[in-house]
């Protein structure tokens, strides 16, 4: 009788931005394929792949234990090392003795080759190339199903040419490389295939997308904006200076597309954004603000800030406050500055210390928190649309949540056997924890899974 071989097992583990999600689901896919049984990084597996992010130090630290806690998994596993991490801290991995495969940005197409060669001749391995060079090509990575049962998040960018003076993440990612518009809408045609209804476009540097070419990002959202199937399309973190009277009028003329838009921010303050290496004056942030507003009902802008950046006064922290609080978001992210070895501001003067920088963090947040609230309390007794995702189950009683195409949350409670949806009553979600705001949908797009 012939020996059953027993399928190796894989687990991955993601840190970091929304591109390294597709990278690790895009890794997840080839392994599958080849025959690997995936497993949750909790449990014991042959094989471990974290793939990690570098964008600040805690990125750094988090990275370096998911490795090390692979290890603990499974003393004999094969632990490979891929991502941003690897890029900035080569010298340090070369000499962790707790992984076995070192895999740079854009050579991770290659995992599979490198896994056999590592079981054949048993020797440590690795593939990192210089990114910085200006001569790669955009690293063809595809997906057949996206990270839920309704939403494909699509890599189409990689690399950034802004070298803002706190990131590091240029010297991680390499310069701008643009995918293939071909190449994206057969993805996207793949994904409408599979009953995927939504496509959430990413990058590196989004609004660079096409750069050096005769294509831009409209003409790429175009492209895919006729794909028999796909309901929405959403975007990634933009640049504000991409955000036009031109570029939101073609924009607006794309009912597919959502009106969410995070555009980056980062200060309120024009002396800090200079001393930040931003290409763009708080004035012209507004200005961007303003457009997307005119354009669309009630949007939702979200984005990032920075607190405690090198020089930052009391006087430039009020400067930030203020503008945040005229601006009105829907979310926003607050990060405390961080040092990054290799980086500008990691040797200007003016550091500020992390007393301070908790406490403006602090304000921020809660003055994002209100804004939030208010945002979500606009679509109280509203009508709006939901593509409905995912059951959740609390208690006794069994959900059906989604977004509305502003990306806010909603439920509505389910019984066995129910199969009406259409001018339901649904309640919002805030955290893990239904509210009582009550919403009513108009109209309900179903993703696979979902009921009809």
């Amino acid at each position: 009788m012939k020996k059953e071989i027993r399928k190796r097992k894989a687990a991955l583990h993601n840190l970091g931005c929304k591109v390294n999600s597709y990278e690790t689901e895009a890794m997840a896919q080839m392994l599958a394929q080849a025959g690997y049984e995936l497993v949750d990084f909790t449990h014991e597996a042959d094989v471990y792949i974290v793939n990690t992010c570098s964008v600040t130090n805690i990125a750094d630290r988090k990275s370096r234990q998911m490795l090390h806690r692979a290890r603990s998994k499974n003393p004999d596993a094969v632990i490979v090392a891929t991502g941003c991490y690897v890029q900035t801290a080569g010298e340090e991995l070369e000499k962790d003795a707790g992984v076995d495969i070192v895999i740079g940005n854009n050579k991770k197409a290659g995992l599979l080759p490198l896994l056999e060669r590592f079981f054949s001749e048993k020797r440590r391995l690795s593939d990192v190339i210089d990114i910085n060079d200006g001569a790669q090509d955009y690293e063809e990575l595809g997906l057949l199903a996206g990270g839920s049962h309704t939403r494909a998040f699509l890599k189409v960018q990689d690399g950034c040419n802004q070298f803002c003076s706190y990131c590091i993440i240029p010297s991680a990612r390499g310069r701008v490389r643009s995918r293939d518009p071909e190449r994206v809408y057969a993805e996207v045609c793949t994904l409408a295939e599979n009953g995927y209804r939504e496509v959430v476009l990413n990058g590196i540097h989004l609004s660079s997308y096409g750069a050096g070419t005769s294509y831009t990002l409209l003409d790429l959202i175009r492209r895919i904006h006729g794909v028999p199937g796909i309901a929405r399309i959403r975007l990634g973190s933009l640049e504000p200076r991409i955000v036009t009277e031109e570029f939101v009028r073609q924009l607006a003329a794309l009912p597919k597309v959502c009106p969410h838009f995070h555009l980056s921010l980062q200060s309120g303050c024009d002396a800090t954004l200079a001393r930040m290496n931003r290409k763009y004056t708080t004035a012209e942030y507004e200005r961007g603000c303003a457009l997307l507003r005119a354009a669309y009902a009630h949007p939702a802008i979200t984005t990032d800030v920075i607190v405690g950046f090198p020089g930052e006064s009391e006087q430039e922290f009020a400067r930030t406050r203020e503008f945040v609080e005229r601006i009105g978001f829907y979310e926003m992210h607050v990060f405390q500055y961080s040092k990054r070895r290799g980086t500008r501001a990691e040797r200007m003067e003016g550091q500020v210390p992390e007393a301070v920088k908790k406490e403006r963090s602090r304000i921020l947040l809660a003055l994002g928190e209100r804004q939030s609230r208010a945002f979500r309390d606009y679509y109280v007794g509203r009508e709006a649309g939901v593509l409905f995702e995912e059951e959740t189950r609390i208690g006794e009683k069994v959900y059906l949540t989604g977004f509305t195409p502003e990306y806010v949350r909603l439920a509505t409670e389910i019984a066995p056997g129910d199969e009406t949806l259409q001018n339901r009553i649904c309640t919002g979600v805030v955290g893990e924890a239904l509210s009582g705001e009550i919403y009513r949908i108009a109209v309900t797009i179903h993703g696979p899974g979902g009921r009809s």
